[in-house]
C-alpha cells in the first residue's frame, strides 16, 4: 500500500505546478529543496531548522539550516510582516499545487470519477485509523482539516499514511541504533540506491566516512564497506519493524477494503509513475527493498 500511495504523495515535490505555487510565495525554485522543506514542514507550524532536522531525521542538520528559517522566522515573501502566516500560506498553496498537479497528471476525468471518490473515502478511513502518538509528522498532518474535493482527500490521506509509516521507520532505526547518517550508509550498502543518490541528504564526505567506520566497528559493514550478514539482518529487522508499526491503519480498514483500495489506486499510480516527474532512483528504496 505504501508503494501505491507514495508516488501520489511525492508528485508534490516534482511537479511544475507545485513549483509555480512555491514561486508565487517567494520561494527560490531553481532547485527543489526550498519548496520541499516548505511543503513538508508546514503542518508543523514554524518549528525552526533544528526541529525539522529532528523530524526528517535523514537530512544533514546543516543542509536543513540552509533551507529552513529559524523558529518564528519567515521565508516566503508573503510573511514579511507576519512570520506566523507562513505555514497557513504554504498549506493553502500546497493544496492548490496538489489540485493543479492531479488535474494535469491524472486527468480531469479521473479527478472527477466515482472510482477516485471511492478510493479517497477508503484512504481517509485508513488515515483516520492511524495512531499518531509519538509520530510528529503524522500527527501534524492528521490535525489539518480535511479538504472537500475527493482528489485532495486522497492526497491528504496518502500523506498522513506515508508520514505515519515514516515516523515508525525512524523509531525502528533508533531501536537498531542507527543514527541519521548511519541509516543512509547502511541502506546504501544493502542496495537501496547507489551512494551518489544519498548525497541529496547533505552529509559531507567526512561525515559519511565516519559513519562507515562506526558501522564497520559494529560488524555491520566489512573492511571494504560491503554489508555483512549481520548488517543485512539488522536492516531486514528494521524493515520488518517498520511494516509492523505501519500495519494498524490497514488492519482497521480490513483486507477486503484494503484490496479494493489497491485496485482503485492502480490507474492513478500508473499515471504518477508514467508522468516522468518522479526520479527513477530514490532514497526510500522503493522497488529495491
Amino acid at each position: 500500500m505504501w508503494h501505491l500511495l507514495e508516488p501520489l504523495h511525492a508528485l508534490l515535490y516534482y511537479a511544475p505546478e507545485a513549483f509555480d505555487e512555491a514561486a508565487a510565495l517567494g520561494f527560490d525554485t531553481a532547485e527543489r529543496w526550498p519548496s520541499y522543506f516548505a511543503w513538508r514542514s508546514a503542518p508543523l507550524g514554524a518549528p525552526g531548522s533544528a526541529r525539522v532536522a529532528s523530524a526528517f531525521y535523514s537530512f544533514s542538520p546543516a543542509m536543513v539550516a540552509r533551507y529552513v528559517p529559524g523558529a518564528g522566522e519567515g521565508s516566503a515573501e508573503t510573511s514579511a510582516d507576519d512570520p506566523a502566516a507562513v505555514p497557513a500560506a504554504v498549506l493553502a498553496a500546497r493544496l492548490r499545487a496538489v489540485d493543479r498537479t492531479y488535474r494535469a497528471v491524472l486527468g480531469e476525468d479521473t479527478v472527477k470519477s466515482p472510482e477516485l471518490a471511492e478510493a479517497a473515502a477508503l484512504a481517509r478511513r485508513a488515515a483516520e485509523a492511524a495512531g499518531t502518538a509519538g509520530r510528529t509528522l503524522a500527527a501534524a498532518n492528521a490535525a489539518l482539516p480535511w479538504p472537500e474535493a475527493p482528489h485532495l482527500v486522497l492526497w491528504q490521506a496518502a500523506t498522513i499514511l506515508r508520514e505515519h509509516r515514516g515516523d515508525g521507520h525512524l523509531a525502528a532505526l533508533l531501536v537498531a541504533g542507527l543514527d541519521p547518517v548511519e541509516a543512509l550508509v547502511s541502506f546504501a550498502a544493502i542496495g537501496a540506491a547507489p551512494e551518489p543518490v544519498f548525497e541529496s541528504r547533505g552529509w559531507s564526505t567526512a561525515e559519511w566516512a565516519a559513519a562507515r567506520e562506526r558501522l564497520t566497528a559494529r560488524g555491520i559493514l566489512d573492511a571494504d564497506g560491503a554489508v555483512t550478514d549481520e548488517g543485512r539482518a539488522l536492516r531486514a529487522e528494521v524493515e520488518q519493524r517498520t511494516d509492523e508499526l505501519a500495519a494498524a491503519p490497514w488492519t482497521a480498514l480490513g483486507p477486503e477494503d484494503t484490496a479494493r483500495l489497491a485496485e482503485l489506486l492502480g490507474g492513478p499510480w500508473l499515471s504518477a509513475i508514467g508522468s516522468g516527474l518522479l526520479p527513477a532512483e530514490n532514497t526510500l528504496g522503493i522497488g529495491k527493498v
